[in-house]
Protein backbone atom coordinates (compact mmCIF):
# COMPACT_ATOMS: atom_id res chain seq x y z
CA UNK A 1 0.00 0.00 0.00
CA UNK A 2 3.09 2.05 1.00
CA UNK A 3 4.12 1.77 -2.44
CA UNK A 4 0.98 2.30 -4.36
CA UNK A 5 0.92 5.47 -2.13
CA UNK A 6 4.26 6.58 -3.31
CA UNK A 7 3.41 6.43 -6.83
CA UNK A 8 0.36 8.16 -6.66
CA UNK A 9 2.44 10.94 -5.02
CA UNK A 10 5.19 10.50 -7.77
CA UNK A 11 2.46 10.23 -10.64
CA UNK A 12 0.86 13.59 -9.35
CA UNK A 13 4.12 15.69 -9.11
CA UNK A 14 4.76 14.93 -12.41
CA UNK A 15 1.39 15.93 -13.70
CA UNK A 16 1.60 18.96 -12.20
CA UNK A 17 5.17 19.52 -13.99
CA UNK A 18 4.08 18.49 -16.84
CA UNK A 19 0.63 21.77 -16.48
CA UNK A 20 3.12 24.13 -15.50
CA UNK A 21 5.28 23.04 -18.34
CA UNK A 22 2.51 23.32 -20.72
CA UNK A 23 1.28 26.84 -19.42
CA UNK A 24 4.67 28.08 -18.23
CA UNK A 25 4.91 31.04 -21.19
CA UNK A 26 1.09 32.55 -19.39
CA UNK A 27 1.92 32.03 -16.00
CA UNK A 28 5.31 33.73 -16.04
CA UNK A 29 3.94 36.89 -17.13
CA UNK A 30 0.89 37.26 -14.97
CA UNK A 31 3.07 35.90 -12.33
CA UNK A 32 5.44 39.27 -12.76
CA UNK A 33 2.17 41.35 -13.51
CA UNK A 34 1.12 40.27 -9.70
CA UNK A 35 4.37 40.68 -8.40
CA UNK A 36 4.91 44.44 -9.58
CA UNK A 37 1.14 45.35 -8.45
CA UNK A 38 2.40 43.97 -4.84
CA UNK A 39 5.61 45.56 -5.03
CA UNK A 40 3.83 48.88 -6.01
CA UNK A 41 1.47 48.49 -2.80
CA UNK A 42 4.23 47.91 -0.93
CA UNK A 43 6.35 51.13 -2.00
CA UNK A 44 3.12 53.48 -1.48
CA UNK A 45 2.26 52.24 1.96
CA UNK A 46 6.44 51.76 3.27
CA UNK A 47 6.58 55.53 1.90
CA UNK A 48 3.41 56.95 2.53
CA UNK A 49 3.57 58.27 -0.85
CA UNK A 50 0.35 60.78 -0.83
CA UNK A 51 -2.75 59.83 -2.93
CA UNK A 52 -2.86 62.64 -5.18
CA UNK A 53 0.88 61.38 -6.12
CA UNK A 54 0.82 57.94 -6.41
CA UNK A 55 -2.24 56.17 -5.31
CA UNK A 56 -1.99 52.32 -4.34
CA UNK A 57 -4.24 49.71 -6.60
CA UNK A 58 -6.89 49.50 -4.25
CA UNK A 59 -7.43 53.36 -4.83
CA UNK A 60 -7.03 52.90 -8.70
CA UNK A 61 -9.15 49.58 -8.72
CA UNK A 62 -11.86 52.02 -6.40
CA UNK A 63 -11.24 54.67 -9.35
CA UNK A 64 -12.58 52.42 -12.24
CA UNK A 65 -15.76 51.34 -10.55
CA UNK A 66 -16.33 55.00 -9.49
CA UNK A 67 -15.46 56.88 -12.44
CA UNK A 68 -16.42 53.53 -14.36
CA UNK A 69 -19.13 55.61 -17.01
CA UNK A 70 -16.58 58.18 -17.58
CA UNK A 71 -13.94 56.17 -18.62
CA UNK A 72 -16.14 54.37 -20.91
CA UNK A 73 -17.38 57.28 -22.42
CA UNK A 74 -14.29 58.50 -23.42
CA UNK A 75 -12.76 55.62 -24.63
CA UNK A 76 -14.74 55.16 -27.64
CA UNK A 77 -13.86 58.49 -28.80
CA UNK A 78 -9.86 57.71 -28.64
CA UNK A 79 -11.01 53.96 -29.76
CA UNK A 80 -12.31 55.23 -33.42
CA UNK A 81 -9.51 58.13 -33.51
CA UNK A 82 -7.12 55.31 -32.93
CA UNK A 83 -8.62 52.88 -35.40
CA UNK A 84 -9.16 55.14 -38.23
CA UNK A 85 -5.74 56.58 -37.77
CA UNK A 86 -4.35 52.78 -37.59
CA UNK A 87 -6.38 52.16 -41.01
CA UNK A 88 -5.33 55.25 -42.86
CA UNK A 89 -2.10 55.50 -41.96
CA UNK A 90 -1.23 52.16 -42.79
CA UNK A 91 -3.27 51.70 -45.67
CA UNK A 92 -1.24 55.11 -47.83
CA UNK A 93 1.86 53.67 -46.41
CA UNK A 94 1.43 50.32 -48.28
CA UNK A 95 -0.05 51.83 -51.26
CA UNK A 96 3.33 54.24 -51.24
CA UNK A 97 5.19 51.46 -50.64
CA UNK A 98 4.03 49.42 -53.91
CA UNK A 99 4.76 52.69 -55.99
CA UNK A 100 8.04 53.08 -54.72
CA UNK A 101 9.02 49.17 -55.50
CA UNK A 102 7.72 49.34 -58.95
CA UNK A 103 8.87 53.16 -59.95
CA UNK A 104 12.31 53.83 -58.58
CA UNK A 105 11.87 57.65 -59.55
CA UNK A 106 8.91 57.67 -56.95
CA UNK A 107 10.69 56.42 -54.15
CA UNK A 108 13.93 58.92 -55.14
CA UNK A 109 11.65 61.63 -55.28
CA UNK A 110 9.46 60.55 -52.44
CA UNK A 111 11.39 58.88 -49.92
CA UNK A 112 13.19 61.76 -48.76
CA UNK A 113 10.34 63.69 -48.00
CA UNK A 114 8.51 60.83 -46.32
CA UNK A 115 11.60 60.91 -43.85
CA UNK A 116 11.65 64.33 -43.23
CA UNK A 117 7.70 64.15 -42.20
CA UNK A 118 8.49 61.03 -39.48
CA UNK A 119 11.93 63.48 -38.43
CA UNK A 120 9.25 66.20 -37.36
CA UNK A 121 7.85 65.57 -33.86
CA UNK A 122 4.58 64.64 -33.45
CA UNK A 123 3.63 67.29 -30.57
CA UNK A 124 5.00 69.66 -33.14
CA UNK A 125 2.85 68.61 -35.62
CA UNK A 126 -0.69 69.19 -33.74
CA UNK A 127 -1.62 72.06 -32.85
CA UNK A 128 -0.86 73.14 -36.90
CA UNK A 129 -3.61 70.17 -37.58
CA UNK A 130 -5.78 71.86 -35.06
CA UNK A 131 -5.48 75.06 -36.63
CA UNK A 132 -6.33 73.57 -40.01
CA UNK A 133 -9.14 71.37 -39.31
CA UNK A 134 -10.48 72.75 -35.62
CA UNK A 135 -11.08 70.38 -33.44
CA UNK A 136 -13.09 67.65 -34.35
CA UNK A 137 -12.24 64.06 -34.98
CA UNK A 138 -10.38 65.06 -38.76
CA UNK A 139 -6.66 65.90 -36.90
CA UNK A 140 -6.72 63.23 -34.44
CA UNK A 141 -7.13 60.73 -37.11
CA UNK A 142 -4.64 62.43 -38.80
CA UNK A 143 -2.21 62.36 -36.15
CA UNK A 144 -2.88 58.71 -35.13
CA UNK A 145 -2.31 57.99 -39.14
CA UNK A 146 1.30 59.93 -39.16
CA UNK A 147 2.73 58.17 -36.26
CA UNK A 148 1.88 54.59 -37.78
CA UNK A 149 2.92 55.56 -40.99
CA UNK A 150 6.82 55.63 -41.34
CA UNK A 151 7.55 52.07 -39.55
CA UNK A 152 5.14 50.48 -42.17
CA UNK A 153 6.38 52.66 -45.23
CA UNK A 154 10.09 51.28 -44.49
CA UNK A 155 8.64 47.47 -43.44
CA UNK A 156 6.72 47.01 -46.83
CA UNK A 157 9.54 48.55 -49.08
CA UNK A 158 11.94 46.40 -47.28
CA UNK A 159 9.16 43.14 -47.67
CA UNK A 160 8.52 43.86 -51.26
CA UNK A 161 12.26 43.73 -52.28
CA UNK A 162 13.00 40.75 -50.28
CA UNK A 163 11.95 38.40 -52.70
CA UNK A 164 14.73 35.48 -54.06
CA UNK A 165 15.54 36.42 -57.19
CA UNK A 166 15.78 32.80 -58.68
CA UNK A 167 11.99 33.03 -58.09
CA UNK A 168 11.74 36.07 -59.79
CA UNK A 169 13.74 34.43 -62.73
CA UNK A 170 11.34 31.53 -62.51
CA UNK A 171 8.02 33.69 -62.80
CA UNK A 172 9.81 35.35 -65.89
CA UNK A 173 10.31 32.29 -67.48
CA UNK A 174 7.14 31.21 -66.91
CA UNK A 175 5.69 34.60 -68.51
CA UNK A 176 4.58 35.84 -65.79
CA UNK A 177 2.86 39.22 -65.47
CA UNK A 178 3.99 42.18 -63.12
CA UNK A 179 0.69 41.83 -61.29
CA UNK A 180 0.76 38.07 -61.31
CA UNK A 181 4.53 38.83 -59.76
CA UNK A 182 2.97 41.07 -57.17
CA UNK A 183 0.18 38.82 -55.70
CA UNK A 184 1.83 35.57 -55.73
CA UNK A 185 5.52 36.53 -54.96
CA UNK A 186 5.80 40.10 -53.67
CA UNK A 187 3.04 40.44 -51.49
CA UNK A 188 3.15 37.14 -49.80
CA UNK A 189 7.29 37.72 -49.37
CA UNK A 190 5.72 40.98 -47.53
CA UNK A 191 3.27 39.98 -45.26
CA UNK A 192 5.74 38.99 -42.43
CA UNK A 193 7.54 42.23 -42.44
CA UNK A 194 3.86 43.95 -43.18
CA UNK A 195 2.76 42.50 -39.36
CA UNK A 196 5.73 43.28 -38.01
CA UNK A 197 5.31 46.92 -38.64
CA UNK A 198 1.26 46.97 -37.95
CA UNK A 199 2.25 45.18 -34.46
CA UNK A 200 4.22 48.64 -34.31
CA UNK A 201 1.18 50.57 -35.19
CA UNK A 202 -1.74 49.04 -33.40
CA UNK A 203 0.56 51.01 -30.14
CA UNK A 204 1.67 53.95 -31.80
CA UNK A 205 -1.61 54.81 -32.85
CA UNK A 206 -2.94 55.28 -29.35
CA UNK A 207 -0.38 57.04 -28.52
CA UNK A 208 -1.04 59.62 -31.70
CA UNK A 209 -4.60 59.69 -30.58
CA UNK A 210 -4.14 60.86 -27.36
CA UNK A 211 -1.13 63.10 -28.41
CA UNK A 212 -4.01 64.94 -30.57
CA UNK A 213 -6.15 65.08 -28.02
CA UNK A 214 -4.03 66.95 -25.59
CA UNK A 215 -3.40 69.61 -27.96
CA UNK A 216 -7.19 70.46 -28.64
CA UNK A 217 -10.54 67.93 -27.18
CA UNK A 218 -13.33 68.37 -24.60
CA UNK A 219 -13.33 64.07 -25.13
CA UNK A 220 -10.96 61.00 -25.20
CA UNK A 221 -9.01 59.20 -23.20
CA UNK A 222 -6.13 62.30 -23.59
CA UNK A 223 -8.72 64.98 -22.52
CA UNK A 224 -9.57 63.12 -19.49
CA UNK A 225 -5.74 62.74 -18.30
CA UNK A 226 -5.52 66.77 -18.20
CA UNK A 227 -8.35 66.67 -16.57
CA UNK A 228 -7.42 64.29 -13.96
CA UNK A 229 -4.05 65.56 -13.88
CA UNK A 230 -5.00 69.65 -13.20
CA UNK A 231 -7.18 68.51 -10.80
CA UNK A 232 -4.89 66.33 -8.61
CA UNK A 233 -7.41 63.31 -9.53
CA UNK A 234 -4.58 60.85 -9.43
CA UNK A 235 -6.59 57.32 -9.30
CA UNK A 236 -8.48 58.54 -12.14
CA UNK A 237 -5.33 59.51 -13.82
CA UNK A 238 -4.07 56.09 -13.50
CA UNK A 239 -6.98 54.33 -14.17
CA UNK A 240 -7.30 56.21 -18.03
CA UNK A 241 -3.78 55.33 -18.67
CA UNK A 242 -4.43 51.68 -17.49
CA UNK A 243 -7.15 51.98 -19.83
CA UNK A 244 -5.29 53.37 -22.86
CA UNK A 245 -2.63 50.57 -22.41
CA UNK A 246 -5.29 48.15 -22.18
CA UNK A 247 -6.42 49.86 -25.55
CA UNK A 248 -3.27 49.35 -27.33
CA UNK A 249 -2.90 46.02 -26.03
CA UNK A 250 -6.28 44.92 -27.31
CA UNK A 251 -5.36 46.35 -30.56
CA UNK A 252 -1.75 44.54 -30.61
CA UNK A 253 -3.54 41.34 -29.94
CA UNK A 254 -6.19 41.60 -32.86
CA UNK A 255 -3.07 42.01 -35.32
CA UNK A 256 -1.51 38.77 -33.40
CA UNK A 257 -4.27 37.03 -34.03
CA UNK A 258 -4.61 37.92 -37.85
CA UNK A 259 -1.12 37.13 -38.63
CA UNK A 260 -1.25 33.78 -36.93
CA UNK A 261 -4.19 33.24 -38.87
CA UNK A 262 -2.39 34.24 -42.49
CA UNK A 263 1.03 33.75 -42.04
CA UNK A 264 2.16 30.30 -40.85
CA UNK A 265 5.86 30.59 -42.64
CA UNK A 266 8.74 33.33 -41.96
CA UNK A 267 11.16 34.25 -44.69
CA UNK A 268 14.98 34.61 -43.40
CA UNK A 269 15.02 37.75 -43.12
CA UNK A 270 12.65 38.08 -40.49
CA UNK A 271 13.23 36.75 -36.66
Amino acid sequence: MTDIAQGHKVAKADSSLAWFARHRNRLLPLTAAVGLIVLWQLVVWGFSVPTYMAPGPGEVLKAFGEDGWTLWANFWPTFFEALLGFVCGNLVAILLAVAFVYSETTERAFYPIAVFVNTIPIIAVAPILVLIFGNGLTPKIIIAALICFFPTLVNMVRGLKAVNPATLDLMRVLSASESEIFWKVRLFSSLPFLFAALKIASTTCVIGAIVAEWIGSNFGLGALIIEATYNFRSPLLYATVFTASLLAVFLFALVTIAEKRLIRWKTPAVH
